[in-house]
């Protein structure tokens, strides 16, 4: 399942966050610099092509001067350099971009994009809400994460967080929020990732926030950063929809 939907350049900070998306099936359109300011057009063309082309093409931007391991990786130069990602694997680079080296990049990506999905129909899964069920998020430890996600009878979003983690801060209320309207449908559980160094281990989380979706003890998708609440509402639809 690919919940990754962000209508917004998703900015990473290191090398090992970057590597979070690469594994997925989206295609992602990397835009690395040095960290002086992005020409406006470049920005705003980068920012269209996130917001028209979500939950088909990735827009990822790195700057170097936070992740200097990317300046090597990638063999970036004094220049910007867009990349073109397919599965990890790159199939086109452009040193110092201009805005139509973007949309050409875009059009090959979106070969390479998976199809949009089907309107979700919420109807049907009002009636399918399971009385008694918790309407906050669950607090998990590595002693209670089998009990309450891997034999959960709902769907599962795991918010792996921290509290010193300002970006878990900016999701805490929106999974608050969502957990209430999806209460019966999906379950939302918390993991401190301090407190449960166990569980990071074991599911390699090497950021955070980083959102795991779970159904019938199956890990079905898997998101770092923190998301908008219209993306996150869309990843649950596609949860409680999606056949096991």
């Amino acid at each position: 399942m690919a919940v990754a939907r962000a209508d917004t350049p998703l900015l990473v900070a290191s090398g090992a966050e970057l590597e979070n998306y690469l594994s997925g099936d989206v295609p992602i359109l990397l835009y690395i610099w040095h960290g002086e300011s992005i020409r406006t057009d470049i920005k705003n063309e980068l920012d269209k092509i996130a917001r028209e082309q979500a939950g088909r093409i990735l827009v990822v931007k790195a700057d170097a001067s936070r992740a200097p391991e990317l300046v090597e990786h990638y063999e970036l130069g004094k220049h910007p350099l867009m990349i073109a990602l397919v599965k990890g694997e790159q199939i086109s680079r452009r040193s110092r971009p201009w805005v139509t080296d973007i949309a050409s990049t875009v059009d090959l990506l979106l070969e390479h994009a998976p199809a949009l999905p089907e309107p979700v129909d919420t109807e049907p899964i009002i009636e399918k809400r399971k009385p008694n069920a918790p309407n906050k998020p669950v607090k998990v430890t590595d002693a209670t994460f089998e009990q309450e996600v891997l034999k959960s009878d709902l769907p599962v979003i795991v918010d792996f967080w921290a509290e010193w983690c300002g970006p878990c801060r900016q999701v805490a209320p929106i999974l608050e929020k969502l957990a209430g309207e999806f209460a019966g449908k999906v379950k939302v559980a918390k993991v401190d990732v301090d407190a449960n160094p166990a569980l990071s281990q074991a599911f390699q989380i090497m950021s955070i926030p980083t959102l795991m979706f779970v159904k019938k003890g199956k890990i079905v998708g898997q998101q770092a950063g923190a998301l908008p609440e219209h993306v996150l509402r869309d990843a649950l639809n596609q949860l409680v929809k999606l056949p096991v």
